[in-house]
Protein backbone atom coordinates (compact mmCIF):
# COMPACT_ATOMS: atom_id res chain seq x y z
CA UNK A 1 0.00 0.00 0.00
CA UNK A 2 1.31 3.42 -0.51
CA UNK A 3 0.54 6.16 2.47
CA UNK A 4 -2.33 7.75 0.71
CA UNK A 5 -3.80 4.29 0.55
CA UNK A 6 -3.16 3.51 3.95
CA UNK A 7 -4.69 6.49 5.28
CA UNK A 8 -7.97 5.73 3.37
CA UNK A 9 -7.89 2.32 4.91
CA UNK A 10 -7.45 3.08 8.66
CA UNK A 11 -10.13 6.23 7.46
CA UNK A 12 -12.81 3.44 6.71
CA UNK A 13 -11.79 0.98 8.88
CA UNK A 14 -12.27 3.01 12.20
CA UNK A 15 -15.79 4.92 10.64
CA UNK A 16 -17.12 1.14 9.80
CA UNK A 17 -16.35 0.18 13.59
CA UNK A 18 -18.29 3.21 14.66
CA UNK A 19 -21.27 2.88 12.55
CA UNK A 20 -20.24 6.10 10.68
CA UNK A 21 -21.16 6.50 6.71
CA UNK A 22 -19.84 9.32 6.13
CA UNK A 23 -17.96 10.51 3.14
CA UNK A 24 -14.48 10.33 2.83
CA UNK A 25 -12.97 13.75 2.39
CA UNK A 26 -10.96 14.15 -0.62
CA UNK A 27 -8.15 16.20 0.21
CA UNK A 28 -4.80 15.16 2.18
CA UNK A 29 -4.83 17.07 4.56
CA UNK A 30 -8.60 16.76 5.68
CA UNK A 31 -7.82 12.97 5.64
CA UNK A 32 -4.84 13.26 7.71
CA UNK A 33 -6.96 15.30 10.06
CA UNK A 34 -10.24 12.54 9.98
CA UNK A 35 -7.88 9.99 10.52
CA UNK A 36 -6.51 11.74 13.67
CA UNK A 37 -9.13 12.83 15.08
CA UNK A 38 -11.09 8.89 14.88
CA UNK A 39 -7.65 7.97 16.49
CA UNK A 40 -8.12 10.89 19.33
CA UNK A 41 -11.80 9.46 19.98
CA UNK A 42 -11.24 5.57 19.84
CA UNK A 43 -11.80 3.77 23.25
CA UNK A 44 -9.67 1.28 24.47
CA UNK A 45 -10.54 -2.10 22.90
CA UNK A 46 -9.37 -4.70 20.79
CA UNK A 47 -8.20 -4.57 16.86
CA UNK A 48 -7.13 -7.07 14.46
CA UNK A 49 -3.72 -7.80 12.85
CA UNK A 50 -4.65 -6.46 10.18
CA UNK A 51 -5.39 -2.92 11.37
CA UNK A 52 -2.50 -3.00 14.06
CA UNK A 53 0.00 -3.79 10.33
CA UNK A 54 -1.52 -0.79 8.15
CA UNK A 55 -2.11 1.45 10.76
CA UNK A 56 2.28 0.85 12.04
CA UNK A 57 3.30 0.82 8.56
CA UNK A 58 1.09 4.49 8.04
CA UNK A 59 2.41 5.83 11.29
CA UNK A 60 6.69 4.46 10.97
CA UNK A 61 6.41 6.33 7.46
CA UNK A 62 4.40 9.40 8.78
CA UNK A 63 7.05 9.73 11.64
CA UNK A 64 9.96 9.77 9.22
CA UNK A 65 8.12 11.98 7.17
CA UNK A 66 8.39 14.58 9.68
CA UNK A 67 11.71 13.76 10.36
CA UNK A 68 13.49 11.92 13.41
CA UNK A 69 15.79 13.32 15.54
CA UNK A 70 18.75 11.31 17.55
CA UNK A 71 19.34 12.01 21.14
CA UNK A 72 22.92 11.63 20.77
CA UNK A 73 22.85 14.49 18.07
CA UNK A 74 21.56 16.93 21.03
CA UNK A 75 24.33 18.21 22.68
CA UNK A 76 24.79 19.36 26.68
CA UNK A 77 24.28 22.57 27.62
CA UNK A 78 25.14 21.90 31.70
CA UNK A 79 25.85 18.42 32.89
CA UNK A 80 23.98 15.79 31.97
CA UNK A 81 21.27 18.38 30.52
CA UNK A 82 20.27 19.17 27.33
CA UNK A 83 17.83 21.32 25.21
CA UNK A 84 15.54 20.41 22.39
CA UNK A 85 13.30 22.47 20.37
CA UNK A 86 11.04 20.64 18.47
CA UNK A 87 8.18 18.06 18.44
CA UNK A 88 8.71 15.32 20.52
CA UNK A 89 7.04 12.21 18.78
CA UNK A 90 10.37 12.66 16.11
CA UNK A 91 12.52 11.87 19.08
CA UNK A 92 14.43 9.22 19.12
CA UNK A 93 15.17 8.42 22.43
CA UNK A 94 15.08 5.80 25.75
CA UNK A 95 12.16 7.28 26.93
CA UNK A 96 9.95 10.33 26.36
CA UNK A 97 7.63 12.07 29.27
CA UNK A 98 3.66 12.42 28.12
CA UNK A 99 1.73 15.29 30.41
CA UNK A 100 -0.97 13.28 30.92
CA UNK A 101 -4.33 13.64 32.90
CA UNK A 102 -5.25 11.74 35.95
CA UNK A 103 -7.38 8.72 33.41
CA UNK A 104 -4.23 8.58 32.01
CA UNK A 105 -5.97 6.85 28.74
CA UNK A 106 -4.85 10.07 26.56
CA UNK A 107 -6.39 12.97 25.41
CA UNK A 108 -9.74 12.29 23.66
CA UNK A 109 -10.60 15.51 22.05
CA UNK A 110 -10.53 15.55 18.32
CA UNK A 111 -7.38 17.01 17.17
CA UNK A 112 -6.32 19.25 20.13
CA UNK A 113 -2.88 20.86 19.81
CA UNK A 114 -2.00 19.01 23.58
CA UNK A 115 1.67 16.84 24.02
CA UNK A 116 -0.87 13.87 25.06
CA UNK A 117 -3.24 13.75 22.14
CA UNK A 118 0.21 14.10 19.86
CA UNK A 119 1.74 11.18 21.90
CA UNK A 120 -1.21 8.44 21.67
CA UNK A 121 -1.75 9.68 18.16
CA UNK A 122 1.22 8.84 16.66
CA UNK A 123 1.99 5.77 18.84
CA UNK A 124 -1.09 4.27 17.86
CA UNK A 125 -4.13 2.77 19.39
CA UNK A 126 -2.00 0.14 21.70
CA UNK A 127 -1.05 3.09 23.63
CA UNK A 128 -4.52 3.87 25.10
CA UNK A 129 -4.91 -0.30 25.48
CA UNK A 130 -2.05 -0.96 27.31
CA UNK A 131 -2.64 2.68 29.60
CA UNK A 132 -6.15 1.16 30.20
CA UNK A 133 -4.38 -2.22 31.32
CA UNK A 134 -2.39 -0.48 33.87
CA UNK A 135 -5.33 1.77 35.05
CA UNK A 136 -7.62 -1.32 35.56
CA UNK A 137 -5.34 -3.38 37.45
CA UNK A 138 -5.01 0.05 39.45
CA UNK A 139 -8.34 0.83 39.87
CA UNK A 140 -8.55 4.60 40.96
CA UNK A 141 -6.97 7.38 38.59
CA UNK A 142 -3.89 8.43 38.98
CA UNK A 143 -2.78 10.73 41.47
CA UNK A 144 -0.61 13.87 40.85
CA UNK A 145 3.28 13.82 41.39
CA UNK A 146 2.71 9.54 40.01
CA UNK A 147 4.12 8.38 36.92
CA UNK A 148 3.33 5.11 34.84
CA UNK A 149 5.60 3.63 32.05
CA UNK A 150 4.73 2.00 28.93
CA UNK A 151 5.82 1.31 25.22
CA UNK A 152 6.20 3.58 22.97
CA UNK A 153 4.89 1.60 20.12
CA UNK A 154 5.20 3.63 17.09
CA UNK A 155 7.28 6.09 18.46
CA UNK A 156 11.07 6.31 17.80
CA UNK A 157 11.89 6.05 21.30
CA UNK A 158 11.55 2.85 23.52
CA UNK A 159 9.38 3.95 26.27
CA UNK A 160 6.55 6.81 27.03
CA UNK A 161 6.73 7.90 30.78
CA UNK A 162 3.02 9.38 31.72
CA UNK A 163 3.15 11.70 34.54
CA UNK A 164 0.06 13.71 35.60
CA UNK A 165 1.36 17.24 37.02
CA UNK A 166 -0.49 19.81 39.24
CA UNK A 167 -3.58 21.65 38.12
CA UNK A 168 -3.04 25.40 39.28
CA UNK A 169 -5.66 27.33 40.32
CA UNK A 170 -4.51 31.01 41.07
CA UNK A 171 -1.32 31.52 42.52
CA UNK A 172 1.14 29.07 42.43
CA UNK A 173 1.12 27.05 45.86
CA UNK A 174 4.38 25.22 47.43
CA UNK A 175 2.15 22.20 47.32
CA UNK A 176 1.97 22.84 43.52
CA UNK A 177 5.40 23.20 43.04
CA UNK A 178 6.30 20.09 45.25
CA UNK A 179 3.55 18.18 42.79
CA UNK A 180 5.74 19.11 39.97
CA UNK A 181 9.23 18.47 41.18
CA UNK A 182 7.66 14.75 42.11
CA UNK A 183 6.89 14.44 38.51
CA UNK A 184 10.31 14.95 37.39
CA UNK A 185 11.79 12.34 40.12
CA UNK A 186 9.11 9.32 39.63
CA UNK A 187 9.66 10.01 35.51
CA UNK A 188 13.07 9.52 36.51
CA UNK A 189 13.02 7.10 39.08
CA UNK A 190 11.05 4.67 36.29
CA UNK A 191 13.56 5.26 33.86
CA UNK A 192 16.10 4.00 35.65
CA UNK A 193 14.33 1.12 37.00
CA UNK A 194 13.57 0.45 33.37
CA UNK A 195 17.21 0.78 31.86
CA UNK A 196 16.40 4.20 29.71
CA UNK A 197 19.80 6.28 29.82
CA UNK A 198 18.03 9.13 28.13
CA UNK A 199 14.84 10.73 28.98
CA UNK A 200 13.34 13.63 27.37
CA UNK A 201 10.81 16.08 29.13
CA UNK A 202 7.62 18.04 27.88
CA UNK A 203 7.45 21.42 29.92
CA UNK A 204 4.74 19.45 32.40
CA UNK A 205 1.62 21.38 33.49
CA UNK A 206 2.46 24.99 31.54
CA UNK A 207 -0.48 24.27 29.09
CA UNK A 208 -4.07 23.82 30.49
CA UNK A 209 -2.85 23.08 33.61
CA UNK A 210 -1.59 26.53 33.84
CA UNK A 211 1.54 26.48 35.95
CA UNK A 212 3.67 29.48 34.80
CA UNK A 213 6.17 28.13 32.60
CA UNK A 214 9.14 30.61 34.45
CA UNK A 215 8.48 28.84 37.21
CA UNK A 216 7.79 25.56 35.87
CA UNK A 217 11.60 25.53 34.57
CA UNK A 218 12.98 26.41 37.28
CA UNK A 219 10.92 23.61 39.06
CA UNK A 220 12.08 20.69 37.02
CA UNK A 221 15.57 21.98 36.65
CA UNK A 222 16.22 21.69 40.07
CA UNK A 223 14.13 18.74 40.47
CA UNK A 224 15.82 16.82 37.89
CA UNK A 225 19.26 18.00 38.90
CA UNK A 226 18.74 16.59 42.46
CA UNK A 227 17.19 13.20 40.85
CA UNK A 228 20.18 12.61 38.80
CA UNK A 229 22.80 12.77 41.87
CA UNK A 230 20.83 9.20 42.45
CA UNK A 231 20.62 8.07 38.80
CA UNK A 232 24.26 7.89 37.57
CA UNK A 233 22.85 5.50 34.97
CA UNK A 234 20.73 7.83 32.89
CA UNK A 235 23.55 9.73 30.94
CA UNK A 236 20.93 12.28 29.17
CA UNK A 237 18.08 14.17 30.51
CA UNK A 238 16.75 16.83 27.48
CA UNK A 239 14.52 19.57 28.00
CA UNK A 240 12.01 19.29 25.12
CA UNK A 241 10.04 22.88 24.28
CA UNK A 242 7.77 23.45 21.27
CA UNK A 243 7.45 27.24 21.97
CA UNK A 244 10.76 29.80 21.58
CA UNK A 245 9.73 31.51 24.64
CA UNK A 246 10.69 28.31 26.42
CA UNK A 247 13.30 27.66 24.82
CA UNK A 248 14.57 30.95 26.10
CA UNK A 249 13.94 30.44 29.24
CA UNK A 250 15.56 27.15 29.85
CA UNK A 251 18.15 28.45 27.91
CA UNK A 252 19.19 30.81 30.11
CA UNK A 253 18.55 28.15 33.12
CA UNK A 254 21.39 26.22 31.75
CA UNK A 255 23.93 28.30 30.66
Amino acid sequence: MTQSERRLWLIEALLKERGDKSALPSGEKEQKRLLRALFNVRPPMPVSKEFLEVQNAYLQEAIREKGVTDEKDIPFLRGRLSLWQGDIVTLACDAVVNAANSAMLGCFRPNHACIDNAIHTFAGVQLRLACARIMKAQGHEEKPGGAKITPAFNLPSRFVIHTVGPLVRGAVTSGDADTLASCYASCLDLAAENGAESVAFCCISTGVFCFPPQQAAETAVAAVTARLAEHTTIKKVIFNVFKDSDAQIYRSLLR
